[in-house]
């Protein structure tokens, strides 16, 4: 009597550990990216390994390469997308023209906005020239405490605010808050002011100015930010914000979309 040898069955269980691992050591810098070496040291794994796993998620667009280094991929930002709040799509369809004045006047990176728990969602964002480079990108999500856009959703929700005041606050820079009475403070500024500033907070050398969009119901559905180096006269692209941000409540009110619609 013969017996057949049976073959193993394949486990990818580790593969899928080493390719979580490597998502999720990316991090902050899902948007920008790091070289091999810094993701396999993050992720505990040896350079071979994480270039192997890279690779992978590469050829499934979980992961894209930019010269030497990788940043989160267009899948993985489509497959995102599902977890973000109801009527996004229309949000953004609805004030993009808007964006696109607020462009125009002030030739800088604009970015549209808006808030999901404690991070911020970037629905939108058009390039100015002669620019430091944002860490933000469509479809990402960064901390909403070390944003200007994320500060000014934050005064608005009550909610959101306590949320993001009583867990750890952590940094994205050295300028980053992570006091919560400091932050606190911040948020009534924000409130008095109709105006959140992102001193550095969120990238080295970069200042944005961000108000809110406002809904029929009198809170925000979303915000708008103006970026520029630092050491730049905000004070005209503040000025111009302003009323781009006026008018774009205005035309939010009159299409009657609501919150979470």
């Amino acid at each position: 009597m013969s017996t057949t040898a049976v073959e193993p069955i394949r486990d990818d269980r580790a593969a899928i550990d080493k390719a979580i691992c490597l998502l999720s050591a990316l991090g902050e810098y899902g948007g920008w990216g790091l070289g091999v070496s810094e993701l396999a040291r993050r992720s505990q794994l040896s350079k071979s390994t994480a270039f192997r796993v890279l690779g992978m998620l590469e050829r499934n667009a979980m992961v894209e390469r930019v010269g030497a280094k990788y940043r989160l991929g267009a899948r993985l930002h489509e497959l995102g997308k599902n977890v973000y709040a109801p009527g996004q799509e229309r949000l953004r369809d609805l004030l993009l023209p808007f964006l696109a004045d607020l462009y125009e006047t002030t030739r800088r990176t604009v970015h549209l906005a808006s808030l999901h728990g404690t991070d911020v969602v970037y629905l939108a964002k058009l390039y100015g020239h002669r620019t430091i480079a944002a860490p933000s990108r469509i479809g990402d999500r960064l901390p909403a405490h070390c944003t200007a856009v994320g500060k000014v959703l934050l005064a608005y929700d009550a909610e959101a605010a306590t949320a993001a005041l009583s867990t750890p606050i952590g940094r994205l820079t050295p300028r980053s808050i992570s006091d919560p009475k400091a932050l606190a403070g911040e948020l009534m500024c924000v409130r008095r002011d109709g105006i959140a500033v992102d001193r550095e907070e969120s990238r080295l050398g970069l200042t944005c100015v961000a108000a809110p969009v406002m809904g029929h119901s009198g809170r925000p559905l979303a915000a708008m930010s103006v970026s520029a180096p630092t050491g730049t006269d905000m004070g005209p692209l503040t000025a111009s914000l302003r009323r781009v941000c006026a008018s774009a409540s205005q035309g939010l009110s009159r299409s009657g979309l609501r919150r979470g619609a």
